[in-house]
Parts: structure tokens; sequence; C-alpha cells
């Protein structure tokens, strides 16, 4: 029934967006630029004939596809969703593989918190199919939290205080349990020791859980809060302590772009020794002046584990 029940998901998927007015798209799986992030890493493609590597690469995710379609006026798109594989060259876990299922929607001329509204109204919809839904959830409200509450709550600091690398440096040795490594690190790797080791393991606690307002340096593709630039407008949701999905209310600064793009780069060059070409066509899809937008990635088989007694959710 494994298999039965992910089919039904993505129907079930299928019928909210359409039902809200979105539009179904498709997005090629090999691409120029399969995404930029430091920390993902993705598979290039060869040429069974010449034995050569291609210039395309397996997308990490469609994002910078859909963002094309957003961007093309005479498409006349606005809001649109897309089901389709991604792969990321990462280790088997229980809650991820190399090929899975991304769920990716974006809403035009919208803020994110819209996006936090289709998530929470995505996951009611699921929930009363006829999945067997697990029973910690049934009646559960999701609970929103910025992720400054969160540290507030867990370790007694306000983490905007340790917005230098320096500072968050020191902080991460505070506890011995935390494996600060020898070498030198970015900002990033320094706060995720840290809320990996001491705060993602009590979000058990919120069975469905919306965390909000980043601190600034994990911006990524995402604006920063004008009313307070020490966070970034992106939130992410856990169901039962799992990380479901990430969003970004969408930065659109063609400038701003390629100097976090070429930051991204250089690290990931630094760090693991390679590197990948520009995303040409996703700046010329800036260039062309995207709008103010809101978009989010899901991972199915999370969904389809989290949410309902599916043990090994994947394909294989």
């Amino acid at each position: 029934m494994r298999l039965r029940y992910q089919f039904e998901l993505l129907q079930l998927i299928r019928n909210f967006f359409t039902q809200q007015g979105f539009l179904d798209v498709l997005t090629p799986p090999a691409v120029e630029n399969p995404g930029m992030e430091v920390h993902i890493h993705p598979f290039q493609l060869y040429s069974v004939n010449k034995g050569k590597k291609s210039p395309y690469f397996l997308h990490t995710s469609p994002e910078f596809c859909l963002k094309q379609l957003l961007s093309d006026p005479s498409e006349h798109l606005d809001n649109i969703f897309s089901l389709s594989y991604c792969f990321r060259d990462e280790p088997n876990s229980p809650i991820h593989r190399s090929q899975f299922i991304m769920l990716e929607w974006y809403r035009k001329n919208a803020r994110y918190e819209k996006i936090m509204d289709d998530v929470e109204s995505l996951i009611a919809f699921c929930l009363k199919s006829s999945l067997p839904v697990r029973r910690k959830l049934i009646d559960q409200s999701m609970t929103r939290k910025t992720m400054q509450d969160l540290f507030y709550e867990f370790l007694g600091i306000d983490i905007l205080n340790y917005l230098d690398k320096n500072e968050i440096k020191s902080l991460s040795k505070n506890y011995p349990d935390v494996p600060v490594p020898s070498i030198d690190c970015e900002w990033d790797d320094y706060f995720f020791l840290l809320y990996l080791n001491k705060i993602e393991p009590h979000l058990k606690k919120y069975p469905l859980l919306l965390i909000y307002e980043f601190p600034a340096p994990l911006s990524a593709l995402s604006t920063l809060k004008k009313a307070d630039t020490r966070v970034c407008e992106r939130f992410e949701v856990y169901i039962n302590g799992v990380e479901l999905c990430n969003c970004f209310n969408e930065l659109t600064d063609l400038d701003e772009q390629k100097k976090r793009f070429k930051d991204q780069a250089a690290a990931k060059k630094r760090i693991y020794g390679y590197e990948l070409p520009e995303p040409q066509q996703f700046y010329n899809s800036l260039d062309k002046g995207l709008p103010p937008s809101a978009g989010v990635a899901l991972g199915v088989e999370r969904l389809l584990s989290s949410l309902f007694e599916i043990e090994n959710p994947f394909y294989d």
C-alpha cells in the first residue's frame, strides 16, 4: 500500500492547488546550473557517445526554472506549482534519498505570510483524507515561533546578539556536546552546529511547528525584514520534529543576488574543491524583472511519512 498512498497523496496535492487556482507546470530536470547552495551537491550528466561530461546537471530544485516562468510577461503566469523528481548527491537516510519528489509553489505579488497560510491549509487538507493519519496529529494546530523565540526557549539566549562569526563561534564553544571543529568555519556552520544539537532535538514538543524570521546571515534567496534587518524573511515547517519545507520571501534584486551567489560559490570552492557555472539564465530572469513573489519547496516523501503511518515513503 506504500506506493498507493504516495500516488494518492500526489493526487491530493494536485487537487488542493487546482482548487486554489494554481497552474500545474513542468520544468526540465537537466539544467545549466542546478542550484547554488553551498552544502547541496548535484549530479552532472555524461554523454554516453563521447564519454565526456556534459554542460548540464540534474536540478536539485526546479526553483530557477519556475522563477523564469514567473518573470516572463508573455506567459501571464501568477500562481504556479510543480511536482517533480529532484536529485542531490547525498547519502540516503530514513528521511532522504538522492532522488526524491519535490513540491514547489510560488505566488506572484504576494509575501511569504501567504505561503505560511498555504502550508497550513495543505496539511489540513491532507489530514482530512482517507489516508491513515498519525494519531498525534489529530486536532493539532500549527504553532508559529521565530528562530529568536526558540533560542530563548531552549538556550536562554538571544541569537540575534551573535551575528558576528567570532561571537557565535565563542558561543558554540560554551556547550561541550556541540562538536566545534578545529578549523575555521563560516557563520552558518557554527549556527547549525548549535541549532542541530541544542534546538532541533526539542522540536518534537510541537507536533506542527512553523519557524520564521531566521538570522540575516541565513538569508540565501530571501529578503531582509525592513523593520529589523537582523532577520530575513524565510520560514521552515516541522512535523513531529522532521523538517518538511523551506520558504523564502523572494529576493528580486539582481545585484544583491549576484553578490550572494559569488560568496556561496567561493565557499563551495573552498570547502568542497569544485565550482559550478554561473546561473546565467536565472540572472536573465531577474534582469527581466521578477515581480515580488514568495515560494516554498516541500519534500513529498517527508510529508507522506510525517502525516501518515508510512515508515519508508520512498519509491526505492
